[in-house]
């Protein structure tokens, strides 16, 4: 199941632009998921498809636990939906 993340900072300063913190949190995800990012000004977007079956709501828990991360807590998750695969 291919599933849209959306996060969207919380505090801390911008870096415009800068896919720097995407590309973090992309790094802290599972190693068997299979991740683009999509987006990385603004809100964070990364389409990911996990290597076992899970539904949205796991794929949400974890990914909040991974954004506590103190590296990215200044992310938090706003959006976790099931895409399309065709």
């Amino acid at each position: 199941m291919l599933i849209q993340l959306t996060m969207r900072q919380v505090r801390g300063l911008p870096l415009p632009g800068s896919p720097v913190d995407g590309i973090r949190i992309m790094a802290l995800l599972p190693s068997g998921w299979h991740k683009d990012l999509a987006q990385a000004s603004g809100d964070i977007v990364i389409r990911v498809r996990p290597d076992e079956p899970m539904t949205s709501a796991q794929v949400r828990d974890r990914v909040r636990e991974i954004l506590a991360n103190p590296e990215i807590d200044r992310w938090e998750l706003v959006g976790c939906r099931p895409q399309d695969d065709s």
